[in-house]
């Protein structure tokens, strides 16, 4: 034990070289630039010394040598608190995963292929790093300059936006990096038996489960019947071969609508929709499949009865080759939007313990069924009528969410994710897995997208990123930095932000509070809805249902008043700001004041509009608040001609942040304008305001009003189908257009009733957003126009 206790001090002084330098005075070598991580990282002392948009000449010019880095610089940022001395006591006696003479039958592992991106590629490098295994990762064309493939010694080009699906490309890069192992990560091919197959016969370890599990549990028709035998309950339906729509809709008739038709492969929610009847069945059916091929590769699907109010329970399991199976607790993941997770929690609220111990049971049963090794997460719906539960499917992978369960059992699922693949055991029983569980976890998932817009995607660079502090009960996992680029070809996943409390209410306040520190600017993101999430109500008392965000719509959706020191304060920064002579160097800047201060009274009035609500429920308000500087540093703001501020004070502390008191009580405020868009961080809450340009200037650029018949890509796209044609007449809310975007289909559907004019483009085509889809034979001009309605 002595020198275990030796061993593990040694380790803890590895780990202090590792991530223990003072958290804003870490440094690269001189050839990678100085990096320092902070609440406003960048990925280079460039972007310190540079703040603000960057364009991509500069950022390569400026990154392209920190492909030398090593992994753990860029981790640092969102590094996880110091290991426990059992997980430190655990590496000592496992230290022969890094060294060139393994225990007899383990296998040494020594370089790993990341075949993966975004932040599991980081999370993966960080703890093989920690283990001194060297770490290869690949990157595509769109991700060249992506933290990923900047941040490990040795990065691979792999080619076009798809390559991270071709097999023969990954192992090339594989073999040529004189890699001795494979990580999938999770999504692309982490779960193609195939892909596992191959890396077996080229001598490359895979590291996750055998390719017959892989097989057996990624058919979902098969799996369910591997699931009976084996004595785990499933949900009445049809998992048979036959694929003919007529064949499929007489067997979801047998079966009773509504049903859920689902892709047998894949996972991620994509190839799933719901048919309330039969009328809409062979609509559901052909976008199902569709969305399944795309993302597959295989258009088969299987058809279950829909349960109405289900939550979906899931359980972290991890087997050996040793026949050793635990599982590591239960996650609730029932708050989902398009059939995919935003917020999870472990363990499950509201679940008898019985029922929680038979979950458990059946999950280690079904990883057992099919001779599982490694990570995986057998997948539960509950019947929150019944209180029955039902086998949905095992991916057999490391989830999306598995850090919440990291943080309730303290434990790193990568690091037991290479032991197993070296062929040791466990490291914990069944028993002891238990007692170590403690404590509630929360992970709230950081996507680009739009909730107002049906959580449609989006993409762009990051402008601002600013985030809570990590701490041992705040985690963020994130695979971009300030200055990245959020890519329309891949999952919109920005972070996950992960917190851990002795309560389920006190890490539900946690979780709040860090939402509350989360800015993010250059993209719409669901963080207001999150926190919206996080304050309800039937949320807090643990209510949950899949079908949560449709049931409570009216009230996460509900419009937010914006208080007037958002508009004073907005008002003060440009002012300030345009009283600053550098101001007049920026070409977006309507300056209407005297430079300085020169005595007398000074007033600058700053117009702003400002849109709220989604859909057909939109408005617009424009706000006119007047800014009269009575001294240096002193202001009276009258906002709307109503809200009257006297003798303000207020300075900027930098490019975004502004201090006022009003007189007495501060206020900071975070204003970060790009353009003529103003975003506003006040309270922990966020808002947008527009500063109008004025006619001549839109004249002047050449900026046309668009007419009231187009309808536009909300995002960057592809058109995958095109369902009207020219002079049909169509009503409010028909299809349009089906386009995909980060793996997701959309529906584009009318906005209104009239006479299709034109189809601007065709199947196949790649459209910019904001690009006309379709116009409508009407085409009075108006000032503003109609937005597609997705779906």
């Amino acid at each position: 034990m002595f020198a275990e206790a030796s061993a593990a001090s040694t380790a803890l002084s590895s780990w202090t070289n590792l991530f223990g330098t003072p958290y804003h005075t870490v440094k690269h070598s001189p050839e990678c630039n100085e990096y320092y991580p902070s609440q406003e990282y960048a990925i280079s002392g460039w972007y310190r010394s540079n703040p603000g948009p960057v364009s991509m000449m500069q950022r390569q010019a400026t990154c392209e040598n920190t492909r030398k880095m090593i992994p753990q610089y860029y981790a640092r940022t969102l590094r996880r608190p110091p290991p426990s001395i059992f997980t430190l006591l655990l590496r000592s006696r496992y230290s022969s995963i890094s060294t060139s003479t393994p225990q007899p039958n383990y296998k040494p592992l020594t370089n790993i292929l990341i075949a993966n991106r975004g932040e599991i590629a980081l999370r993966v490098s960080r703890t093989a790093s920690a283990h001194g295994i060297r770490t290869t990762t690949v990157y595509t064309e769109p991700d060249r300059l992506a933290p990923h493939a900047l941040c490990t010694p040795h990065s691979v080009n792999i080619g076009p936006p798809s390559a991270y699906l071709d097999v023969e490309k990954i192992i090339k890069a594989a073999k040529d990096s004189s890699c001795d192992s494979v990580h999938p990560g999770y999504g692309f091919l982490s779960e193609n038996a195939k892909f596992a197959e191959r890396c077996e016969q080229e001598g490359l370890m895979f590291i996750g489960p055998p390719p017959s599990a892989i097989e057996k549990m990624g058919n979902k028709s098969e799996s369910k019947n591997i699931m009976i035998s084996a004595g785990v309950p499933c949900i009445p339906g049809y998992h048979g071969p036959n694929q003919d729509p007529q064949y499929l809709l007489s067997e979801a008739t047998k079966v009773g609508f509504p049903v859920l038709i689902k892709a047998v492969k894949g996972g991620g929610g994509k190839g799933m929709r719901i048919s309330e009847s039969p009328l809409n069945f062979l609509e559901q059916l052909a976008s199902a499949k569709s969305e399944a091929a795309s993302s597959f590769g295989d258009s088969t699907v299987l058809i279950e009865r829909y349960i109405t109010t289900p939550r979906h329970i899931e359980v972290q399991i991890f087997a050996d080759a040793h026949g050793n199976c635990v599982a590591l607790g239960e996650r609730d993941c029932s708050v989902q939007r398009r059939h995919q997770k935003i917020l999870e929690e472990s363990p499950a609220p509201n679940l008898d313990p019985k029922i929680r111990r038979d979950i458990l049971d059946k999950a280690r049963a079904a990883a057992l069924a099919v001779g599982y090794r490694g990570a995986g997460t057998v997948e539960f719906i509950f019947d929150n009528d019944t209180g029955e539960f039902f086998f949905m499917e095992m991916n057999t992978r490391l989830q999306v969410e598995h850090p919440v369960t990291e943080m309730v059992t303290e434990t790193d699922l990568v690091e037991w994710q290479l032991l197993v693949a070296r062929g040791e055991p466990l490291p914990w029983t069944q028993e002891q897995v238990e007692e170590k569980m403690n404590g509630w976890g929360f992970e709230a998932r950081i996507y680009a997208e739009n909730p107002d817009m049906n959580f449609i995607p989006d993409s762009g660079p990051l402008i601002h990123l600013k985030t809570p502090i990590p701490t041992d009960t705040v985690r963020i996992d994130a695979g971009f930095g300030q200055g990245d680029i959020i890519s329309s070809h891949y999952d919109p996943m920005i972070a996950k932000l992960i917190v851990k409390g002795p309560t389920r209410e006190a890490a539900l306040l946690k979780l709040r509070k860090a939402l509350e520190e989360y800015e993010v600017v250059g993209m719409s993101t669901n963080i207001e809805f999150l926190k919206k999430l996080a304050v309800h109500p039937a949320f807090v008392k643990g209510d949950v249902e899949t079908g949560f965000i449709q049931k409570y719509r009216e009230d996460l959706f509900q419009k937010v008043e914006t208080p007037s020191e958002v508009f004073a304060q907005a008002a003060l920064s440009v002012v300030v700001k345009q009283n600053i002579p550098q101001a007049y160097n920026d070409p977006f800047s309507f300056a209407g004041g005297g430079v300085g201060y020169t005595g007398g009274l000074q007033a600058h009035t700053v117009l702003f509009t400002e849109k709220k609500g989604c859909g057909d429920d939109i408005t617009t308000r424009d706000v006119e608040v007047v800014v009269t500087q009575t001294s240096p540093q002193s202001y009276d703001v009258v906002v709307d001609g109503k809200t009257t501020f006297n003798n303000i004070t207020t300075s900027l502390s930098s490019q975004t942040k502004i201090t006022s008191f009003y007189p007495h009580t501060r206020l900071d405020t975070t204003v970060v304008r790009v353009e003529d868009t103003l975003t506003v961080f006040q309270h922990g809450k966020k808002f947008t305001l527009t500063i109008p340009r004025p006619a001549w200037l839109d004249k002047a650029l050449g900026i046309k009003k668009i007419t009231e018949g187009s309808v536009l890509a909300p995002m960057p796209c592809k058109v995958l189908r095109v369902m009207v044609e020219e002079g049909e007449k169509v009503g409010k809310g028909d299809a349009l257009v089906v386009i995909e975007s980060m793996k997701m289909e959309t529906v584009i559907r009318s906005p209104r009733e009239g006479v299709v004019g034109r189809v601007v483009h065709g199947v196949g085509e790649m459209v910019k957003m904001r690009t006309t889809l379709v116009e409508f034979v009407e085409e009075a001009e108006v000032e503003g126009e109609d937005k597609a309605l997705p779906s």
